[in-house]
């Protein structure tokens, strides 16, 4: 299976050490905004040829699969031309810079018959596969509420992001919501169902940002903070609490509330604890046997990467649908979502979803 990689930096520290453990894969091109990065990752992993042009990496090869690691604004783009050239494609979060450009890229990928997968791969994470099993068992209950917090101080520093950072631009499609907004997003939908209604803000606490290195002014566009609260149409709340911005890094912890018990897992340790109403809670922590293989970077993200191109090769091998993980229906989705997020924004008001 020919694979082309679109972005350098997803790839080496992900996509590349995964694929080493994906049976019948070749990697043949990686195509980066910058040259260099695109010749070191190639360099280093055996990849043939490397291009600052993605165009061009498209034009030169007969792909089987193009996985997209870029800034937001280039994951349409990308992803239509990819299909069009006969490709199955993998496609990083946020899926797109709306819900227009999501529906479009679905609508081609099931036009032309191609297999299609948006990277949220903590759905191929044993410890978020087990609270998906107690939700979907009905021993945890009906959920009534889920609060997820992330909080870290890696944009509290005005120097601490350079200038032209795309993560800290909204017209390239950076920002919190984006990033790690639509993971969670993702996730309560994969365990709750249907998102009813949304209220939340994204908000740009530290728009007067400076250069480290040149001492440059400049402004930030993105969000670096944003918060929600979804309506699910089971009729749990799930709240969602992101900052870039505190003093402190106090990580990422998911609590998940149901009549019948409550569900504590932290992403700093990754310890699932479960509690039956009235009882202690109990460590079911559930281990990714892939974080054994070797040459892969440590953290969930990375490991569990490994699982999903396994499941998204499988796929295309076997000519079939995915059985597991995150579609362009579930991308639509999500985006969806964040976008009602940012109309929530301007309008400070509740959002219904279609």
């Amino acid at each position: 299976m020919k694979i082309g990689i679109v972005g350098a930096s997803f790839a080496r520290a992900a996509y590349l050490p995964a694929l080493r453990h994906v049976e019948g894969t070749e990697v043949v091109a990686i195509a980066s905004s910058r040259l260099e990065s695109a010749q070191s990752a190639a360099s280093e992993f055996g990849v043939g040829a490397a291009y600052d042009d993605w165009q061009t990496m498209l034009d030169n090869h007969q792909l089987d699969l193009v996985l997209i690691a870029t800034p937001t604004d280039l994951h349409a783009p990308i992803t239509l031309a990819a299909l069009e050239r006969g490709a199955h494609v993998l496609c990083e979060k946020p899926t797109a810079m709306d819900a227009t450009e999501a529906k479009t890229m679905l609508e081609k990928a099931e036009a032309l018959g191609r297999v299609h997968m948006i990277d949220h791969e903590l759905r191929f994470n044993p410890n978020r596969a087990r609270v998906a099993e107690l939700i979907a068992s009905g021993e945890l209950g009906d959920v009534r509420h889920v609060n997820i917090a992330n909080i870290g101080a890696s944009w509290a520093n005005p120097a601490s992001r350079p200038k032209g950072d795309w993560w800290s631009l909204a017209e390239q499609g950076g920002g919190r919501l984006g990033a790690n907004g639509s993971h969670q997003v993702d996730m309560l939908r994969w365990w709750l169902g249907p998102v009813r209604s949304v209220v939340g803000q994204a908000l740009t606490v530290i728009p007067d940002r400076i250069d480290k290195k040149t001492g440059e002014a400049w402004t930030a566009t993105a969000d670096d903070l944003a918060y929600f609260t979804l309506e699910m149409a089971n009729g749990a709340l799930a709240q969602v609490f992101m900052s870039g911005v505190a003093a402190n890094n106090i990580g990422n912890l998911t609590q998940v509330f149901g009549s019948k018990g409550t569900i504590l897992l932290d992403n700093d340790t990754e310890r699932l604890m479960f509690a039956k109403a009235g009882e202690s809670f109990k460590d079911i922590t559930v281990d990714d046997p892939n974080a054994q293989l070797p040459g892969l970077n440590k953290g969930i993200w990375n490991v569990s990467v490994v699982a999903a191109l396994r499941e998204l090769t499988a796929a295309i091998r076997e000519g079939r649908a995915l059985g597991r993980g995150a579609t362009f229906h579930d991308g639509l989705k999500n985006q969806q979502v964040l976008d009602a997020v940012k109309t929530s924004t301007q309008t400070r008001a509740w959002v219904d979803l279609p």
